[in-house]
């Protein structure tokens, strides 16, 4: 249910209602609007409930939320969510860019790769340190020292720094590092990790899983803003199709179909989703024509001897070139007739 308060409820009106709630057995979201308060009463509901709501001090109105996902919808917050940490602002008319290499390799690499993104117009830098590899023998990243060498470029750079964490172990240690943390496409399912990084204060990069629908992939984040952590981005970065010529199948309606059903902000991944380092700049250019948010993008300072996913990574000079064409598609958007 949703507690809409009446646009002059005061901050004791709102606190009760809060406590009232929870008395009730339910889990409380308070959401501040541009215009009123809203509070997601979110649990198992009866009716004698939602009655017991509607007659508070303060309260305009008790509706149902029809959506299986509850604080990701639209319902509870009409106005699109802004998420933002350091240099990174993605959402609510922020286009956020996320760029760097897929695993952090050496200190010389990151540092290089940190500088030119930086200088190309990035908010902020991606790098792996722990990486899910499909084989056992491939390249597992870093791990806690690839932290500490993202922690430096930040340092030098003042990029907000985005890596994935792999288990709920692993969170504590990767938020102590990271600005934002990034659940890969595998862990979208993982539903003790959600929960674990709902509790810590660092916004959250939720990608969709290769096979997921839409509707998983709003409950998996339903999963961590009902822990307490509001700040989270929905990631497409495609899904596993019947053709061969990408690497994935990259839905670009996925964003106009999120934005519509949810306040949360939707970044694409054209380097996944693609799989092709030549097709990464018209799509993320698309993208942003369709009106992601924000775009998380693999940039390497040679490709050819990256460690991982070299065949989709730009080079520094690409990305600058990418970033152009980005820029005039998003002036162009913004433009008034």
């Amino acid at each position: 249910m949703i507690v809409v308060m009446e646009k002059n409820a005061t901050s004791e009106q709102v606190a009760h209602m809060v406590d009232r709630v929870q008395q009730l057995g339910l889990k409380a979201h308070v959401i501040e609007g541009t215009e009123r308060t809203v509070i997601a009463a979110i649990g198992d509901k009866r009716e004698t409930m939602r009655e017991s709501l509607a007659s508070g001090e303060g309260v305009a109105e008790v509706v149902p939320i029809l959506a299986p996902y509850k604080v990701a919808s639209r319902e509870v917050k009409p106005e699109p969510t802004c998420v933002e940490r350091g240099s990174l602002k993605v959402g609510a008319g922020h286009l956020g860019v996320i760029a760097g290499p897929c695993s952090v390799e050496s200190e010389e690499q990151i540092m290089e790769s940190a500088r030119a993104v930086k200088a190309a117009g990035a908010t902020a830098l991606r790098g792996g340190a722990f990486k899910p590899r499909t084989s056992p023998y491939s390249f597992q990243g870093l791990k806690e020292e690839g932290l500490r060498l993202l922690a430096a470029a930040r340092e030098e750079t003042g990029l907000a720094v985005v890596t994935e964490v792999m288990s709920t172990e692993d969170v504590e240690l990767v938020a102590n590092y990271a600005d934002v943390l990034q659940i890969g496409a595998r862990n979208m399912q993982n539903y003790r990790l959600l929960e674990a990084v709902g509790g810590v204060d660092r916004p959250v990069l939720l990608k969709r899983g290769a096979s997921a629908t839409m509707e998983e992939l709003l409950l998996a984040a339903e999963y961590i803003l009902n822990e307490g952590n509001p700040n989270v981005m929905l990631c497409e970065r495609g899904i596993r199709t019947f053709e061969s010529h990408t690497r994935f199948t990259l839905p670009l309606a996925t964003v106009p179909y999120l934005q519509h059903k949810t306040h949360l902000p939707v970044v694409i991944d054209p380097s996944h989703g693609t799989g092709h380092a030549y097709l990464v700049p018209p799509m993320a250019a698309a993208a942003v024509a369709a009106g992601a948010d924000g775009l998380i993008i693999e940039v390497h300072p040679s490709p050819e001897h990256a460690m991982s996913d070299g065949y989709q990574s730009l080079t520094p000079a690409q990305f600058a070139a990418t970033m152009v064409r980005v820029r005039a598609v998003a002036q162009a958007l913004a433009a008034t007739p």
